[in-house]
């Protein structure tokens, strides 16, 4: 009886265009110090959130990698604790503490509970105002790391983006140079304490609250962040970039199971007029899973499980790359396919269809972005670090939301010309310009 009942029809929702989005601005409070706190409040809340961010990463260095041993072992240890019982005394309150890796900012997030500000806060003001920076410490980051590193090098999608950036802004460049055992063998104490007094000071950051930030946590972030006196900043480097012309580099890894393969080439950061029109003309490209490197390499010739293009937009620059794992003797036809997309785009305009997908599904992570209070600290973060106008985020939304076809082929025309694009592989053997 009961398999012969059918299942009552159900209808799809409804699919609803994605209205206005506005970002939710913040108060900003100027600490007795001079540090700007960016105060998003949710009364409804229970949670906290506190990110202390610095303008501290690789363009800032003096030498290859400091910017990345000074963030990780800033909680490892102050003047009045030690590693285990900072660890153990956010444990106790239910606290979990993140540090983001970023090649531009130090970014320290703690999350915790509205009612245990009062014993988690000063805590964590005490982790970022007196690191220790134990010997002990370092020597089992660089240990580690090093372990790390080995390990990844094993991996050609790993070598393969390693090279591609190297190629892009060349080895000196903050941006460009890549790890190795020997700078992290070089790493000594002293550099991370000069780096620490030289770039973590009030002058050189700020601080985003967001959850329940009600006058009293805002009095207690003044009293914990706003007392420390301000340092001065040396004046920010400015890069060297590499003059190389792209061309085709080829990794010899003759055990390699795959071909690796990285296009890529320099682009821009989020204030380029162009960023956000390109952001959709990437995602068309090989964005998201419905994409066309995706339909075409994955789903109609099986050539990889999967493929991928990005815009990696960075605080002094940014750049484009695609990226997919092949068999070697697919290696060819997967790059022929892979440039056929590309000449479709700067020949011929995206279909209106395909278009208004794009547009609903950025359109949909944007709308994520402003979900609590969370995400909605992380967007205020990336505005005010890379020095943006909050109403950026209202114009990504405008972008996304009415470029045109013929807008998305110019620019395919002026930043995906073959000739301007690294080639980067990794495998048994070169592949053959096809």
């Amino acid at each position: 009886m009961l398999a012969n009942r059918r299942s009552p029809k159900r209808k799809a929702p409804l699919v609803r265009p994605v209205g206005r989005l506005v970002l939710p601005r913040p108060r900003v409070i100027p600490l007795d110090n001079g540090m700007p706190l960016y105060a998003l409040h949710f009364s409804e809340q229970e949670i906290l959130k506190v990110e202390a961010v610095y303008h501290a990463g690789r363009p800032q260095e003096e030498k290859p990698l400091v910017a990345r041993a000074t963030s990780r072992l800033v909680r490892e240890g102050t003047q009045q604790r030690s590693a285990a019982e900072l660890a153990e005394h956010f444990d106790f309150y239910g606290a979990a503490l993140s540090i983001p890796a970023n090649l531009d900012f130090g970014i320290y997030t703690l999350f915790g509970l509205y009612r245990y500000r009062q014993e988690l806060l000063p805590v964590f003001a005490e982790m970022l105002h007196e690191p220790a920076f134990p010997e002990e410490e370092l020597e089992t980051f660089k240990r580690n790391s090093i372990q790390e590193l080995l390990v990844e090098l094993d991996k050609t999608e790993v070598l393969t983006y390693r090279q591609l950036t190297e190629c892009i802004f060349g080895e000196a460049h903050p941006y460009g140079y890549n790890s190795s055992a020997a700078a992290y063998e070089a790493l000594q104490r002293d550099d991370l304490v000069h780096y620490f007094e030289r770039w973590y000071t009030p002058s050189n950051g700020f601080l985003i609250a967001s959850g329940r930030v009600d006058d009293d946590v805002i009095r207690l972030l003044n009293a914990t962040f706003g007392q420390s006196p301000p340092r001065p900043t040396p004046p920010q480097p400015i890069p060297v970039l590499s003059d190389r012309r792209p061309q085709r580099v080829h990794l010899s890894r003759p055990q390699a199971p795959q071909m690796a393969i990285k296009i890529g080439r320099r682009l821009f950061n989020r204030h380029h007029p162009d960023y956000n029109a390109f952001n959709v003309l990437n995602t068309v490209l090989g964005g998201y899973f419905g994409s066309r490197l995706m339909r075409n390499l994955r789903e109609k010739r099986g050539l990889t499980y999967g493929v991928y293009s990005t815009v990696d937009a960075l605080a002094l620059d940014g750049y484009f790359y695609l990226a997919a794992e092949v068999h070697e003797n697919k290696a060819a036809v997967a790059l022929r396919e892979i440039y056929g997309e590309i000449q479709r785009l700067r020949e011929e305009p995206v279909p209106e269809a395909e278009l208004e997908m794009v547009r609903n599904y950025l359109s949909g992570m944007l709308l994520n972005g402003l979900d609590g209070p969370l995400n909605v600290s992380d967007l205020v973060r990336t505005m005010v670090s890379e020095g943006l106008p909050f109403d950026a985020f209202e114009a990504q939304v405008q972008a996304v939301q009415t470029v045109s076809a013929e807008v998305l082929q110019q620019l395919a025309q002026r930043y995906l010309d073959p000739q301007d694009l690294w080639v980067v592989t990794a495998g048994k053997r070169p592949v053959e310009p096809g």
